[in-house]
C-alpha cells in the first residue's frame, strides 16, 4: 500500500463529492459526466484498498476511512496547485494577518515564515479577531494568526482553525507592587489585586477568562493606548496594578531601569494559545504548506507541551487538545 501512486483527478473527484454530498451536482463542478465521477471515485478506492463514500437515498455520507482521508486530500490538491503555480510563476505570495499585538505575534511568525517554506508570505495587522475573520471571509487575506475562540455565530462554520502554539505567560509587576521581588507566583496571589490591561477587558478573551478564575480584582484601563513601552511605564504609577504578558516576550528597552520584573506564574502556569485560521473553501493553495510549517517549529521548540497537572487553559483551548489527543 505504501507504493500507491494516487490520481490528483481521482481526489479531486472524491473532494468534490463530499463537498457537495451529491454525484450529479460534483460531476457539474468538475464539467464532467456522473458516470466519469462514480468511475474516478470507485477506482480511488480501488487504489487504498478501502471504501470512502457510502450512497442511499438521502444521499452521500463519508465512511471512516473517507473521513481519514479528507485533510491529506486537501493538502494533496492544494500541493499540487502550488507545484503548478512555481513552474508557471504565477503563485502570489500568501497574505497572513496578524492580531493580539501586545503579546507580539511576528515573534512566532517569524520563526515559521522566515525558514524555507515554498511560497512567499506578506504579513498584514488586523484589529482584532473579528476585524481579521471579516477580512477572510471578505477573501482580502489567506490566513489569521493570533488567539482563536468561537464567534458564537454561523461565520464560524467558514473557517478552520489550528492551534500552533501553547504559550507560558508571566506576571509583569511595578517596583512598588507587594509582590515584586518573587521569584514565582501562583495566579491565586494576585486575588483581589489592579489587572491593568491596553483594552476593556470584553475585548481580551483570555485575560477575562483568566482574571475570572483566579478572582482578579478591578481592571484597569489606561485611557490611551500608545503602545507597549508606555503601557507598561504605567505600572510604575499604579503600585497595586501588574499585567500579564508571554514569558518569551522581552519587556521593552527601560522597562528594567524602571523597575519592571517578569515573574513566572506557576501552579498552574497559564498558557496563551496562538491558532491559525484560514477559510475552508476558498483558501490559498500555500495553507497547508504554511500549517507544515508551523508544525514542524512547533515540534522543534515543543510548543505544544501542556499538562494539566501543571497548566492552565481555558476550555474552548482544552477541548481542542482533547480533540486531538
Amino acid at each position: 500500500m505504501a507504493g500507491v501512486d494516487l490520481d490528483l483527478a481521482q481526489v479531486r473527484a472524491f473532494l468534490a463529492v463530499t463537498e457537495h454530498r451529491h454525484f450529479r451536482h460534483a460531476a457539474e463542478e468538475l464539467s464532467i459526466t456522473q458516470q466519469a465521477l462514480s468511475k474516478r471515485v470507485a477506482r480511488l478506492e480501488e487504489a487504498l484498498g478501502e471504501r470512502l463514500l457510502e450512497r442511499d437515498g438521502r444521499g452521500v455520507t463519508l465512511t471512516a476511512a473517507g473521513e481519514r482521508l479528507l485533510a491529506p486530500a486537501r493538502a494533496l490538491l492544494a500541493a499540487g496547485a502550488v507545484a503548478v503555480e512555481a513552474v508557471r510563476g504565477t503563485v502570489r505570495p500568501l497574505r497572513l494577518d496578524v492580531w493580539g499585538h501586545l503579546f507580539a505575534p511576528l515573534r512566532t511568525v517569524g520563526q515559521v515564515v522566515h525558514a524555507e517554506l515554498p511560497l512567499r508570505v506578506e504579513i498584514g495587522h488586523g484589529r482584532d479577531l473579528p476585524a481579521v475573520v471579516g477580512a477572510l471571509l471578505r477573501e482580502e487575506v489567506d490566513a489569521g494568526f493570533g488567539r482563536y475562540h468561537a464567534l458564537g455565530d454561523r461565520r464560524d462554520e467558514a473557517l478552520a482553525h489550528r492551534l500552533v502554539r501553547l504559550e507560558p505567560v508571566d506576571a509583569v509587576l511595578g517596583p512598588g507592587h507587594r509582590l515584586a521581588a518573587a521569584e514565582a507566583l501562583r495566579p491565586t496571589e494576585l486575588r483581589g489585586g489592579r489587572l491593568l490591561l491596553p483594552a476593556a477587558l470584553e475585548r481580551l478573551d483570555f485575560l477575562q477568562r483568566l482574571a475570572e478564575r483566579f478572582e482578579w480584582g478591578e481592571a484597569v484601563v489606561p485611557e490611551a493606548n500608545l503602545g507597549a513601552e508606555h503601557f507598561l511605564t504605567q505600572l510604575r504609577e499604579e503600585p497595586d496594578a501588574f499585567t500579564v504578558l508571554p514569558a518569551d516576550l522581552p519587556l521593552p528597552e527601560g522597562a528594567a531601569a524602571a523597575g519592571l520584573r517578569s515573574v513566572p506564574l506557576v501552579e498552574p502556569t497559564p498558557l496563551y494559545a496562538w491558532s491559525l485560521v484560514w477559510p475552508r473553501r476558498t483558501g490559498h493553495p500555500g495553507v497547508p504548506a504554511l500549517l507544515r510549517g508551523f508544525a514542524e517549529a512547533g515540534r522543534r521548540n515543543r510548543w505544544l507541551e501542556y499538562h494539566p497537572e501543571r497548566d492552565w487553559l481555558p476550555e474552548s483551548e482544552r477541548a481542542e487538545l482533547s480533540g486531538r489527543s
